[in-house]
């Protein structure tokens, strides 16, 4: 694997080591006024979900408001580019995922910022496979070979929605496509809330997408389950089978979120929320909700979560490339 080599102030900036004495002075205090924490995609989704059930906790947690700001567009890019503007005192965070910060890069060649050098990583909330489900009135199938068969049949017929190119719902469908051989048409959306409701509407054939937004169509009935994307079956949907056991073998595409700041927030605003997010995440009032919901609560420290997204920007980006996938 490439090792990425970061300038030395780069990764002082990260880490939250160039605060301006202004800030350094602000930190004892902090926070002392409402908190925005950014949501760079549309209601509905994985995404806003996990940020409203941290938000809560943290605004808890600390005595302050934590305001979820959805601001969507250009997958993610337009919310993550206004954070990177923001003041780095610790009021301005985004929640991050696999596409913003490990699939954009490859994607948008021509990015305003750097999701390691721009961001400080604050902490891995949690991992999230995806669920391939379908419309049965659309596509009547009960398993993903049966998919295989009738897209190798039909090439280019099938379709499937995600939340925006570049989305963890479309990466996972072209992982699957590379790993099968077939050939399926993406219809990109302004969000995953609006596609799931084309999905169950009919508009389109079938998803991959994160358990948060799709478990409960599933349970409701509009939606059949196929598969899972991870090597081992969610402990909330034990009778959804993995896409490994279907014979995708090794088959394993996870989506994964965490709270950034912008470069520069001092580290000791950065150690606080670290410790009361991962405080949250391990207790027995979110922990066991957000696996109800297919998510993994998965708190590290802010290093671990920086390693992780240059693994993933160096995964995913090959599979960009292999897929030829272009904006």
């Amino acid at each position: 694997m490439t090792r990425l080599h970061l300038p030395r102030r780069a990764l002082l900036a990260g880490a939250g080591l160039l605060a301006t004495p202004g800030l350094l002075r602000a930190q004892g205090n902090w926070p002392e006024r409402p908190v925005r924490l950014v949501v760079p995609f549309t209601p509905g989704g994985s995404t806003d979900i996990l940020a409203r059930s941290l938000g809560a906790e943290l605004q808890e947690e600390f005595g302050q408001p934590f305001v979820i700001e959805n601001r969507a567009g250009a997958g993610g890019t337009l919310g993550s580019e206004m954070v990177v503007r923001s003041a780095p005192d610790g009021y301005t965070l985004m929640m991050g995922h696999i596409g913003t910060l490990a699939v954009n890069p490859s994607l948008y060649r021509n990015l305003s910022f750097d999701t390691v050098t721009s961001f400080a990583p604050i902490v891995l909330v949690a991992n999230v496979a995806n669920i391939l489900a379908v419309n049965t009135t659309k596509l009547p199938i009960t398993n993903v070979q049966e998919l295989i068969a009738r897209a190798k049949a039909a090439p280019g017929t099938i379709t499937y929605g995600s939340g925006g190119n570049g989305s963890a719902a479309h990466t996972a469908v072209v992982a699957l496509c590379l790993a099968t051989g077939i050939e399926l048409v993406h219809v990109p959306y302004r969000g995953t809330g609006p596609m799931m409701n084309d999905l169950i509407g009919g508009q389109i054939d079938m998803t991959m997408t994160g358990g948060p937004p799709i478990l409960p169509p599933i349970r409701a009935g509009m939606l059949r389950a196929i598969g899972v994307s991870s090597l081992t079956r969610l402990s909330s949907a034990a009778d959804i089978p993995t896409l490994h056991e279907q014979g995708v073998t090794g088959f394993d595409a996870v989506q994964w979120y965490g709270l950034v700041a912008p470069a520069g927030t001092p580290r000791p605003i950065i150690d606080r929320i670290n410790a009361a997010s991962t405080k949250a995440l391990q207790s027995e009032k979110l922990k066991p909700r957000l696996a109800a919901e297919g998510a993994d609560a998965a708190p590290g420290t802010p290093e671990q979560f920086r390693d992780l997204i240059i693994a993933e920007r160096e995964r995913w980006g090959e599979v960009i490339r292999r897929a030829n996938v272009t904006m």
